[in-house]
């Protein structure tokens, strides 16, 4: 059972009704949904269009005031000082501005959080470097594609070292290979300690990163738990074996066959297709002399701390 301590987000009957102009009811987007995030867990949020994914988002952030219910980010309200400001975000549109260059994006980022001068510069250099953006960082970002305007939203997000930091579809629009960096990316971020909330309509994806989900339709939770409990067929057994004699493999097929009355199916196990693409991609980009374009992500900046105990105490509150 986790202790209250180990909660970095809490949500209780959390409802929100939207009105008319004559505040009479209209939608209940978000109907007395409840769960609870660890540190250091990767939740995933799904559901179809409509479900309450957004609105429960935009709760989470302090955007939307709840109808009804409790939101907890470190035993803090949303609209906390300090819960904004241990709060990264990625939305699911990358609102940029477009005459800026990505160190200047970041840049300004940067500074609506109390970091020096020099904290902003080293932050936002580190950040080009993992991202794979350093020799693009003076171009505008107007001039990115989507999949690199994706990573300069990546790259803001982490700008504060958050603790809980929220994702809404963070692989759209990234080529194969840039989403399975992200996705390193993230799971690296969790073991560090830090709290990621996914929201995507990739569910490999989801399946991939993600320790727990919670699965909504019409405004309530469904489902939720992990990923492992939910998917597991316990109708079915599978058994991997090395590569044997075929002679030894027919001896084997026919024991079983002997003691079950039936004979197992067996085939090769299969690389799933982004493992082979990147596999190949990775192949290939050894036998050449030069990165293309957005190079390749570089290491984890050395400022994402390993949570609240390397957190420099009153360092990282957003500006009033």
């Amino acid at each position: 059972m986790m202790k209250q301590t180990d909660l970095t987000v809490e949500v209780e009957g959390l409802t929100k009704v939207f009105r008319d102009f004559w505040m009479r009811p209209r939608i209940v987007a978000v109907d007395g949904i409840s769960f609870k995030i660890a540190r250091g867990e990767v939740f995933g949020l799904l559901g179809p269009n409509g479900s309450g994914k957004s609105t429960t988002l935009k709760m989470l952030l302090g955007l939307l005031y709840p109808t009804g219910g409790r939101i907890s980010i470190l035993g803090r309200p949303p609209q906390d000082g300090y819960a904004r400001a241990i709060t990264g975000y990625m939305p699911e549109e990358s609102y940029l501005y477009k005459y800026l260059t990505a160190r200047e994006t970041l840049m300004f980022y940067a500074s609506l959080f109390n970091t020096t001068a020099a904290q902003r510069t080293e932050r936002v250099e580190q950040l080009l470097e993992m991202m794979g953006l350093q020799h693009s960082a003076d171009r505008r970002v107007g001039e990115f594609s989507k999949g690199m305007t994706r990573k300069v939203a990546l790259a803001q997000a982490l700008i504060n070292d958050p603790e809980l930091l929220i994702l809404d579809e963070p692989t759209s629009g990234l080529d194969p290979v840039a989403c399975r960096q992200v996705k390193d990316l993230v799971i690296t971020l969790a073991k560090r300690g830090k709290t990621i909330i996914l929201a995507s309509h990739l569910l490999a994806d989801v399946e991939d990163i993600c320790s727990k989900i919670a699965i909504l339709y019409d405004g309530r939770v469904h489902v939720e738990g992990t990923v492992s409990e939910m998917l597991q067929d316990h109708k079915h057994l599978s058994i991997t074996l090395d590569s044997v004699e075929p002679a030894v493999l027919e001896s084997v097929l026919a024991d079983i066959k002997r003691h079950t009355g039936r004979r197992p199916e067996v085939r090769h196990p299969a690389y799933t297709l982004e493992d082979f693409f990147v596999d190949v991609v990775a192949r290939a980009r050894n036998t050449e002399a030069t990165l293309p374009a957005g190079g390749q992500h570089g290491t984890i900046a050395s400022f994402l701390s390993h949570g609240t105990e390397d957190r420099a105490s009153g360092s990282q509150g957003r500006r009033q």
